[in-house]
């Protein structure tokens, strides 16, 4: 059984359009485009669970089933596999069903992040959870959701990862105002979406990974 405060659920949002990347996307879903030799949701898949994380939900517009179909059997293409003995391949494959239960939720309309968190707020009930952008794909040993998860055990609070930016790029990110903890944490005191470079707090500006708790429910409905 899951205590109030373990995350286990990862939101993944998935709804957009991927209007800046067509044609590519016209008919494939963004977060299907390949990075080498897998899906760039894969990636952020494979992140949640080295972090301990199993249970994942896909935000998706209605007209697409193709992320989730990604995560499910294909019985037909793992018989092939068997029958040309190809033993590894049907291995990678057979693990995509297996290594986390990915499931998904509708976003009607493509109404911004905030939306698409709030539309998986039956899937995550009263308890802590994570969201997962997977356009940022991180590279990092442990994991960045891992990193941040162990922050969360010790606050009970939300936890936001952050990059420094060049100064001339604040005004495309939400940049926070923040206090040194240690090495490697900050605590926030303000959150500035956008601002511009000569009046920004600072130059950490947030990126695709959150935990989050059940109270921010209220402020997106």
């Amino acid at each position: 059984m899951t205590s109030p405060g373990t995350v286990s659920t990862l939101l993944i949002p998935a709804g957009g359009l991927g209007t800046r990347m067509l044609p590519a996307t016209k008919v494939l879903p963004k977060e299907l485009l390949p990075i080498v030799d897998r899906p760039i949701v894969q990636y952020g898949v494979e992140e949640a669970v080295r972090s301990g994380i199993r249970q994942v939900v896909l935000i998706t517009n209605p007209g697409n089933t193709l992320t989730a179909s990604h995560f499910t059997t294909n019985q037909p293409l793992e018989s092939a596999l068997a029958q040309k003995s190809k033993p590894e391949l049907l291995e990678t494959v057979r693990n995509l069903t297996t290594m986390a239960s990915v499931t998904s939720l509708p976003q009607v309309e493509p109404r911004g992040l905030g939306h698409a968190v709030l539309c998986g707020q039956s899937a995550v009930g009263e308890h802590p959870f994570a969201v997962l952008l997977p356009d940022d794909v991180i590279d990092a040993e442990p994991a960045a959701l891992q990193q941040m998860l162990d922050v969360f055990s010790e606050t009970d609070g939300p936890v936001l990862l952050v990059e420094r930016v060049p100064r001339n790029a604040v005004s495309r990110y939400g940049i926070i105002a923040a206090e040194p903890v240690r090495a490697g944490v900050l605590r926030v005191t303000d959150l500035v979406e956008k601002p511009d470079p000569n009046d920004a707090p600072s130059e950490f500006a947030i990126i695709g990974r959150y935990i989050l708790t059940p109270d921010i429910f209220a402020s997106l409905e």
